[in-house]
């Protein structure tokens, strides 16, 4: 018997509409309905993230006809097998998905929260209207799916062809754009015509959370669906929420990338030049040397470069962007707001946002805060600060405010190219290190007149700190970098992303080959921070976790403190657990214990020595990924 699903769904949509109701036929726009009743086909186990790699129709084929009275099989549901079900549209703008019917309590109590996860097929119909008055050209649609991981549209009526999947936003970040799709034929301009609309929903603990934080034991995907018909007219369009932009301190801008966001609704559009159109004596905005194109639906950053010649106070940057698609051209007028900041007004925790180009192209920015002392004589190691995932340090003011008071030196906030940090590895690591080199940069600019004391070397070494997602990038960090990072202090940390939500539920483990499985388990190796833990030997390290954290066991704070005293019993190594704190406590790392520990640390950087006599060096890489001892 197919298991219910509960369904809650709504689409806010200026063109979408409740089927039952009459629609609204404007004579020259064309009109979206989507019908209120879904089909729901699952849940079927999939391990963390394994929705990027199986089909996201699974087990359906998409290029074949759909048999809804089929069943499937299933190991999460009694009998083992699952059928579709039926849900309808709600009126709140947001889809919760569950199964009540499956007995999540027992899968749990031998699979642990591994077994929550869940992959899940959506179907319902979306019926076009075309306008009365004939107009030419198909419509488009802009999808905007909060935490759906894949959609396609298909026709109704027609031969069967295989669909094109969109990518969702299914980790909800927060200036993510809707996506803009073609249709895969195009309506009638006589009648309506239905589109079938696939989504994939897939529960990953990371992005859901623990049922049991809501006293439930029903893990529940929430996923936000709007849809609505193109209406822009124009063919390239400014959009502000991917600007990039920094600060002007004493005039002088705290950085020197500036980005614009433009996205083409039309054509292929190259970017030809920039002037400016107001009185901005001494600023001047420059194109890359790099030519930069936007292909249709796109949308992409811009680079541009700021350079000065003398102070700037002004509230906004104004200029325009010519931009040409054939014989077509198009003029983008471009004001960007500008923050201006006094040095001495900068007191306490107040934040400054400077920028840089990530990988020499990419405009990017970061947040620091200067050392509240002035009269220091020489720099001290920055302080890296290393957010949580889903921690918007630009839009938010949290992260900074969490952080302890770093007297002596800068407080460096990199964004990790995305509010989720890619785990702080890879372009996430890079970003980091480029937020500081970007900073100690700006510190030797003589126009910024800045204390001796805050002039940071070129080669500086670093304290990382971090919380959850941060917490585990600190371990990162501070294994793979232990030349560069003198001391870390994770808190809530988890060991892997593996170790997290384990693996063992994974659909492609019952098929895949064992040399495969091999290759594939070793390139995870530069995840592995456990493996890496013998380069810590000589790093002081302070690790924080609540003791009834719900979202990061507490284990993986005291296994990681017992497998680097494992490696050396003497390692200078504190852990501290907070007895019945959860996850998220205001005083994880603003506390007096790590404030003592910062002075230590930075009050004798020059002048501490290695305690160890001889040392095991663990490599990250797939080439040289064996540990050698010294």
């Amino acid at each position: 018997m197919p298991h219910l699903a509960t369904l809650l769904l709504a689409v806010i949509t200026a063109y979408a509409m409740v089927s039952g109701q009459t629609p609204f036929l404007s004579s020259y726009a064309w009109t979206l309905q989507i019908d209120p009743v879904w089909d729901v086909l699952g849940p079927f186990p999939v391990h963390a993230r394994e929705q990027h790699f199986i089909s996201p129709s699974f087990p359906l084929n998409l290029s074949e006809p759909i048999d809804y009275q089929q069943i499937w099989p299933s190991s999460y549901a009694d009998g083992g097998t699952v059928g579709w079900s039926k849900a309808n549209i709600g009126v709140d703008g947001y889809l919760e998905l569950s199964f009540p019917d499956i007995r999540w309590k027992s899968l749990r109590s031998y699979e642990g929260w591994a077994a929550l996860q869940h992959h899940a097929v959506l179907r319902t119909t979306l019926t076009l209207h075309p306008p009365s008055d004939p107009i030419a050209g198909s419509p488009r649609l802009l999808f905007d799916l909060k935490q759906v991981s894949y959609f396609t549209i298909v026709p109704q009526h027609g031969s069967p062809a295989s669909p094109e999947w969109h990518a969702g936003n299914i980790y909800d970040m927060e200036r993510a754009l809707p996506e803009l799709v073609e249709l895969p034929t195009d309506p009638s301009h006589l009648s309506p015509t239905k589109y079938d609309l696939f989504v994939s929903g897939d529960y990953e603990i990371r992005l859901f959370g623990d049922p049991l934080v809501r006293n439930s034991d029903v893990p529940v995907q929430r996923l936000g669906i709007r849809v609505e018909v193109l209406s822009s007219t124009s063919p390239v369009v400014h959009q502000k929420t991917q600007d990039v932009s920094c600060d002007f301190l004493d005039g002088y801008a705290f950085g020197d990338a500036l980005g614009i966001g433009i996205q083409s609704a039309a054509g292929w559009w190259t970017v030809k030049g920039v002037s400016a159109t107001s009185n901005q004596t001494g600023l001047d905005i420059l194109l890359s040397d790099v030519s930069f194109t936007i292909a249709p639906s796109q949308t992409r950053i811009l680079p541009l470069r700021i350079h000065q010649t003398t102070p700037f106070f002004g509230e906004t940057i104004i200029f325009d962007l010519t931009l040409e698609s054939g014989t077509d051209s198009q003029i983008l007028s471009i004001s960007m707001p500008v923050t201006q900041r006094r040095l001495r007004e900068i007191t306490g925790r107040q934040v400054l946002k400077g920028s840089f180009f990530f990988a020499s192209s990419m405009p990017s920015s970061f947040l620091t805060m200067p050392p509240p002392m002035t009269n220091v004589s020489s720099a001290y190691p920055p302080m890296l600060a290393l957010h949580g995932a889903g921690v918007d340090i630009l839009g938010q003011p949290f992260w900074p405010e969490a952080l302890p008071e770093n007297k002596f030196s800068w407080t460096v906030i990199p964004t990790g190219r995305t509010s989720w940090g890619l785990d702080w590895h890879g372009p996430s690591a890079r970003d980091a290190w480029a937020s500081l080199d970007a900073l100690s940069a700006m510190t030797h600019r003589r126009e910024l007149s800045l204390p001796e004391g805050w002039v940071i070397p070129p080669d500086t070494k670093v304290i990382v700190i971090g919380h959850s997602n941060g917490g585990q990038g600190t371990w990162y960090f501070a294994s793979r970098y232990p030349d560069k990072v003198i001391a870390a202090v994770p808190a809530a940390a988890f060991i892997k992303s593996q170790a997290y939500i384990p693996l063992s539920l994974a659909r492609s483990g019952h098929f895949i080959d064992p040399s495969l499985r091999a290759i594939l388990e070793s390139s995870l190796t530069p995840d592995d921070n456990d493996l890496h833990l013998s380069n810590l030997v000589d790093t002081r390290v302070l690790a924080f976790h609540g003791g009834d954290d719900e979202n990061v066991p507490v284990r993986h704070s005291r296994e990681l403190s017992s497998a680097l005293k494992a490696w050396y019993p003497s390692a200078n190594i504190s852990f501290q657990e907070d007895a019945g704190q959860g996850h998220w406590y205001s005083t994880v790392l603003d506390n007096p214990k790590t404030l003592a520990f910062l002075d230590a640390v930075l009050s004798n950087h020059d002048n501490e020595e290695p305690q160890s006599q001889s040392f095991t060096l663990t490599e990250g890489t797939l080439k040289s990924g064996i540990p050698k001892t010294f």
